[in-house]
């Protein structure tokens, strides 16, 4: 998907930046415009989820989150957002508007209005059912912007909380797979989080792992810091819940979309007090130091295996479950 992104679309675009700000070379989950003491963070994203209804959230909630969550990554507090609704004719009214109420609801969570939008209908049979477009505008001071490319050696990684919940609760909607205990989305905003981690030290880096899930976000970091990422598989942060759904459907959990966790990379120094800190809030309960940054091997991500081996952690070549997010 990067690949199409830079290959087809990037590369027909000729002003990649703004006022001095990061822009499409950055390639993060936002762009940024440098005004006087203050830096505007902007980020854009589009959800197509199948179903729109899921176990923990519906696809108004995801959007908001999505936008939100984007902004938070980057150390900006979220402000505004606007959206575009496209909805197949016969879409049902009831349905919109509860849709609409989880955006509001999800916006309203980090004190964010959601300023503007746009509102299209497509003849019956040229879409399945919904998609909705977010723009989050966010704040943050001048130079306060966190990039995906600020890992540096003796970083601690830091997981929010367990991942693949998300994926899983939509697979196995699909499947009509039954668990003894129910998974649910993960979804949730991100940026009271964000900010009590960026309270209690210093976070180098950050990023919410949601297509490619975990396995996608961290060679992403590893790749863009030019450094190699190592994980004791012991301290990843995955249900057993989600495990065993894993190893029914065939997929690699570490790849699996999360729509309400978030990756950290912390100074060494500061990771026992950001992780207690963290913890301290619902969103953050289960974090857990899953590994450390190091400068062999840049691009890396090497995963020490509960048996005691090593393996490489490739980012996805595909979706395992596509329209997911």
């Amino acid at each position: 998907m990067n690949d199409l992104v830079r290959a087809a679309i990037i590369k027909n675009i000729t002003k990649h930046q703004a006022l001095g700000g990061a822009g499409l070379d950055e390639f993060d989950d936002g762009a940024s415009l440098p005004l006087g003491d203050v830096e505007v963070v902007v980020s854009s994203d589009a959800h197509t989820i199948d179903p729109i209804f899921f176990p923990g959230g519906d696809i108004g909630m995801l959007s908001a989150c999505g936008a939100i969550n984007d902004l938070a990554m980057m150390g900006a507090k979220p402000v505004a957002m606007t959206d575009t609704i496209v909805v197949e004719e016969g879409f049902r009214i009831a349905d919109l508007e509860r849709i609409v109420k989880s955006m509001d609801r999800v916006a309203r969570e980090v004190d964010a209005a959601i300023i503007h939008g746009d509102f299209k209908v497509m003849p019956k049979g040229n879409l399945d059912g919904i998609i909705i477009s977010t723009t989050g505008i966010g704040l943050t001071k001048r130079g306060g912007i966190i990039l995906d490319s600020g890992l540096k050696p003796g970083d601690a990684i830091l997981v929010s909380g367990p991942l693949g919940d998300h994926g899983i609760a939509i697979a196995s909607v699909r499947s009509g797979i039954a668990f003894k205990t129910n998974v649910r989305s993960d979804a949730s905003p991100l940026w009271r989080l964000m900010e009590t981690a960026m309270a209690a030290g210093k976070v180098t880096a950050a990023k919410d792992p949601t297509r490619g899930g975990f396995a996608m976000a961290i060679n992403e970091m590893a790749s863009r810091s030019r450094v190699s990422v190592w994980l004791d598989e012991d301290e990843v942060p995955i249900r057993e819940e989600v495990k065993g759904a894993c190893e029914m459907l065939g997929l690699d959990p570490l790849e699996l979309t999360c729509e309400g966790r978030a990756v950290f990379g912390v100074r060494n120094e500061d990771a026992e007090r950001v992780l207690e800190a963290v913890r301290s809030l619902p969103e953050g309960r289960g974090a857990r130091i899953a590994g450390h940054v190091r400068a062999e091997r840049p691009g890396y991500v090497i995963l020490q295996t509960s048996s005691g081996g090593k393996r490489i952690v490739n980012p996805p070549l595909g979706e395992a479950t596509p329209r997911i997010c």
